[in-house]
C-alpha cells in the first residue's frame, strides 16, 4: 500500500469560501511540508497544477535537497506542455531526485482556465491529445528516436538523449471518470486514480477499468484521492470537518457551485452529484462526507471519524483493488500529524512496507546510457 500527501502549491487554510485563516504559499511553508511529508513515512506527496497554483515542477525541484525518500508527484497537462520537453524535464528531475519522480496525468476540466492557456479543445478532444502524448512519451523512453504524426501532435527525430533512474519511465499516474478518459487509462496508465466516491460507485468504476486495460492485455494499478478528518473520536472529527465550512454560507455556496457549472469535467460532475449544492445529507456514505464538493473544485469528499473507522473505510476501497491512497485534509501540515500519528499504526500493510523503506536509503549511480 502507498499512502501519499498533497502540497499545497495553491495555498491552505482552516476554513474554506474565506480569507479567514489563508496561508499564502511561500518556499517556508513548502519546505515544512515537504520534510512532514519525508519524515512521517508518506510514499509522497502530489503537488497540483492550474492557473491558482505555483508551478509544480518549480517547487518540487526546490525541495529535492531538503528530502530524502519521499517522491514527488506531479501533475502534468498533455495540451499545454508539448511531449518531448516534459519528457526531457521528466528525466531531469528523475536524475536529480535519484529516482523519485511520478507523474500525474491530467486533461483539465475548466474550459476557461484552459482557454487562457492556449487550449480550444472540447471534452474528448483533450483526451485525444493525451493519448497521442503518452504514445508518444513511451517511445521517446526507448532512447531512440521518434517520428510521431498525429492528429494533434507531429514531431521529427524526437530523442531523449540521457536516460531516467527509473525504468522504464516514471510510473504514470491517471485520472478521469468519462468513457474516453477510461479508455486512455487502459492504454497507458500504470495506476488509474478515482477521487473518492461511495464503494458501490467506485466498485463500478475500477471494474470498467479493469475490463478496458484486459482488452488491451494489460493490467492496471487502483488508487482513490480523498480527504481524512480524523480525530480519536468520531465527535471530534465530525466537528473538525463541520468546522471547515464555518463560514461557508448560502451565498458563498451558491457562488462556488455557479463556478463549477462551467467545469465539463464527468469526475467534478459526479463529486457536485453528491450533495446537490445543499448542506443536507452530506455523509453520503458511512464516514463519507461530501461537504468539501460545496465550495471546491476537484476533490469534494472526505473520511471522517476516529482511527478505525477511517482504517475500516480504507480498507473497503483496499477490498475493491486499490493499494494506493492520495490523501490530504485542511490545514495540511498539521493534519499530516494526524493522519501519521493516528491512522498509520491501524494499517498493517503501511506498516511492514514502510519497515522495509527505512532499512536503507541508497542514492542511485545515475545511468549514464540506455544500456
Amino acid at each position: 500500500m502507498d499512502i501519499l500527501w498533497f502540497i499545497p502549491d495553491h495555498g491552505d487554510t482552516r476554513y474554506l469560501g474565506t480569507s479567514i485563516s489563508r496561508r499564502n504559499v511561500s518556499p517556508e511553508y513548502m519546505a515544512q511540508m515537504a520534510q512532514a511529508v519525508d519524515s512521517l513515512g508518506f510514499y509522497g506527496a502530489l503537488l497540483p497544477t492550474g492557473a491558482g497554483c505555483e508551478d509544480a515542477w518549480i517547487v518540487a525541484s526546490s525541495l529535492i535537497q531538503l528530502t530524502k525518500r519521499m517522491k514527488f508527484l506531479i501533475a502534468v497537462r498533455p495540451g499545454s506542455l508539448s511531449v518531448t520537453l516534459a519528457a526531457r524535464m521528466a528525466v531531469t528531475f528523475d536524475r536529480m531526485s535519484y529516482g523519485r519522480l511520478l507523474l500525474n496525468i491530467i486533461t483539465g476540466g475548466d474550459p476557461v482556465e484552459l482557454a487562457g492557456d492556449g487550449t480550444f479543445l472540447s471534452h474528448d478532444e483533450r483526451y485525444e491529445v493525451t493519448d497521442e502524448f503518452l504514445e508518444v512519451w513511451k517511445r521517446l523512453f526507448t532512447g531512440n528516436s521518434v517520428d510521431f504524426k498525429g492528429k494533434h501532435i507531429h514531431i521529427e527525430g524526437g530523442k531523449l538523449l540521457l536516460p531516467p533512474v527509473q525504468r522504464p519511465y516514471p510510473l504514470l499516474y491517471f485520472g478521469g471518470s468519462s468513457p474516453a478518459a477510461q479508455e486512455v487509462a487502459a492504454k497507458h496508465i500504470d495506476l488509474y486514480l478515482s477521487l473518492a466516491e461511495p464503494p458501490n460507485m467506485i466498485k463500478e468504476k475500477f471494474d470498467s477499468v479493469r475490463e478496458k486495460a484486459a482488452k488491451h492485455g494489460r493490467t492496471i494499478r487502483l488508487g482513490v484521492r480523498v480527504h481524512i478528518f480524523v480525530r480519536e473520536t468520531a465527535e471530534e472529527a465530525w466537528q473538525a470537518a463541520n468546522n471547515l465550512l464555518r463560514y461557508a454560507d448560502e451565498r458563498v455556496i451558491a457562488a462556488s457551485q455557479q463556478h463549477l457549472q462551467r467545469f465539463d469535467s464527468v469526475g467534478q460532475a459526479r463529486m457536485r452529484a453528491l450533495h446537490n449544492g445543499s448542506k443536507e445529507s452530506l455523509e453520503v456514505s458511512p464516514n463519507l462526507w461530501a461537504g468539501i464538493g460545496l465550495i471546491n473544485k476537484g476533490i469534494g469528499t472526505a473520511l471522517v471519524g476516529d482511527p478505525d473507522a477511517i482504517a475500516e473505510r480504507l480498507q473497503e476501497y483496499v477490498d475493491l483493488g486499490a493499494d494506493s491512497f492520495i490523501l490530504s485534509s485542511y490545514p495540511h501540515l498539521e493534519e499530516a500529524y494526524r493522519v501519521a500519528e493516528l491512522v498509520f499504526p491501524k494499517i498493517p500493510a503501511w506498516r511492514e512496507k514502510n519497515a522495509a523503506r527505512n532499512t536503507i536509503f541508497n542514492e542511485n549511480i545515475l545511468p549514464r546510457t540506455w544500456q
